[in-house]
């Protein structure tokens, strides 16, 4: 088996399905929705969920360390409109597939660690950050990206089979 054709296509699955969670949005929503008062709203979700797909996956594979000072202020990414968070996801994902393409299968057990205010909040291998904070993540989040379209009365499409609303 080559493993690294198998990450790039299971990354182009993943996130083939991630882009028709996206394309469900409505035209009009408001992406300041909230299911619960705990809840994200819509957009910071979204916008999770493109950074994840995108940029985090690019620093998983190009650096070997992200890092913040304590007082970094964090400044998420919140889609102004459906066609600007589907214009971004895309920017994003393919320079992450050129990233993944790049990448050699020598450096996936490199370690990688995510850092803020001076304590490691990952340190891991690069694998396993691949797997658990970018695919498994991506997938976790597109989940409840597909209960907020639920409750907004959209038509969800499938992602591993067909849906209820059929598509």
């Amino acid at each position: 088996m080559d493993f690294q054709k198998e990450l790039n296509a299971e990354y182009d699955r993943e996130t083939a399905k991630t882009r028709k969670m996206f394309e469900a949005l409505p035209d009009e929503v408001d992406f300041t929705y909230k299911p619960h008062p705990k809840s994200m709203s819509l957009g910071q979700l979204a916008g999770h969920l493109s950074d994840s797909a995108g940029d985090w996956a690019s620093h998983t594979l190009t650096t070997d360390k992200l890092e913040f000072p304590a007082d970094h202020k964090f400044e998420q990414y919140i889609p102004a409109s459906k066609a600007a968070l589907l214009e971004k996801f895309d920017t994003q994902v393919a320079k992450a597939k050129a990233d993944l393409a790049a990448f050699s299968p020598d450096n996936w057990d490199n370690n990688w660690k995510f850092v803020a205010g001076g304590q490691a909040w990952i340190d891991e291998p690069k694998y396993q950050v691949w797997r658990n904070w970018v695919v498994n993540h991506l997938v976790h989040h597109r989940a409840q990206l597909g209960v907020y379209l639920r409750l907004l009365d959209a038509k969800l499409p499938g992602t591993y089979g067909p849906s209820a609303d059929g598509m």
